[in-house]
């Protein structure tokens, strides 16, 4: 077993702390045991994760190691390590996270790539787009910072998260391009106005009881409200494929990132719905469904 929780005066170093957190937190069964460590100290010591390694023979007082305690101990409980640094990292952001938002995930890069790829496609000219269910901000900032010439709107049912994505656009130094509000999906807006030439989004889409059955970190700290899809898990994607192509521009994309195993669900969704064509999925790093793509009819908005 690792030693006792280290104490001040005693040579712990650095990369002795490091040494000693990485295996406590093995042992206990915390994920990437090394790399949590790291960033954990470099946050008790408010210094860049590098500087650990540039000053690996420091020794640490005793106040520092006293606040490196407490954020194990944080880890230990089960409380994300993303929510305990309030920082997450995504594309080529660095976002503000608390438990009023999903923390970012990899794979919602894929959604970002699709997206940057359809952009690329559009004439030139400031074209419209708007993310559903924005949450921290994660899609509609990279988008913004990627490809600045066009013009970027997100609304979020929680006006906290609303709050949180805001202050990512001004500290990613695009709150200029990004319109925000608090609504649930389309209701803000109005059918056949300013009409959106790409909607992208990451819904709820896990089914309500399976949601205890995720990891604690995510089924315990992270918002119910960014998790649930309903029984089935397709309460969201019913209400953004039913609806889209009212505020679609003619010719426009809805990109939808999906759990791993509802593309037949969705596939048939908007099928019933009858006002899309060329229905595509790609997939995400780990190779499952990640990406639906579905492209406006070039009929009359119904």
């Amino acid at each position: 077993m690792p030693n006792p929780l280290p104490v001040a005066n005693r040579g712990w170093t650095v990369l002795k702390v490091l040494q000693w957190a990485a295996a406590f937190l093995k042992e206990r069964g915390i994920d990437s045991p090394r790399s949590t460590a790291e960033l954990l100290l470099a946050h008790a010591l408010a210094s860049e994760r590098v500087q650990l390694y540039v000053h690996h023979d420091q020794p640490l007082e005793q106040a520092e190691l006293s606040v490196f305690k407490q954020l194990l101990l944080r880890r230990l409980h089960g409380e994300p390590a993303a929510y305990i640094l309030g920082r997450k990292g995504f594309w080529t952001l660095e976002l503000k996270v608390t438990p009023d938002v999903l923390i970012p995930r990899p794979e919602t890069e894929c959604l970002v790539e699709a997206a940057l790829a359809f952009l690329k496609k559009l004439p030139a000219g400031r074209s419209r787009v708007l993310d559903l269910g924005t949450g921290s901000g994660a899609i509609v900032l990279a988008l913004a910072a990627e490809a600045p010439e066009h013009c970027y709107f997100a609304c979020d049912l929680s006006p906290e998260a609303a709050a949180i994505a805001r202050l990512n656009a001004g500290e990613a130094g695009v709150s200029g391009r990004v319109g925000f509000w608090a609504a649930s999906w389309f209701s803000a807006l109005k059918p056949g106005r300013a009409l959106f030439d790409l909607i992208v989004s990451n819904p709820p889409y896990v089914a309500s009881a399976a949601i205890d059955r995720l990891a604690p970190e995510i089924a315990l700290h992270e918002p119910r409200l960014a998790l649930d899809g309903d029984a089935d898990g397709l309460r969201s994607y019913r209400a953004i494929v039913g609806e889209a192509h009212r505020y679609l521009a003619p010719g426009g994309r809805l990109l939808l990132e999906i759990g791993s195993d509802q593309r037949p669900a969705v596939q048939q969704l908007a099928e019933q719905c009858g006002t899309y064509d060329g229905f595509s999925c790609s997939r995400d790093y780990s190779g499952h469904d990640r990406v639906v793509s579905l492209l406006k009819k070039d009929v009359a908005t119904r």
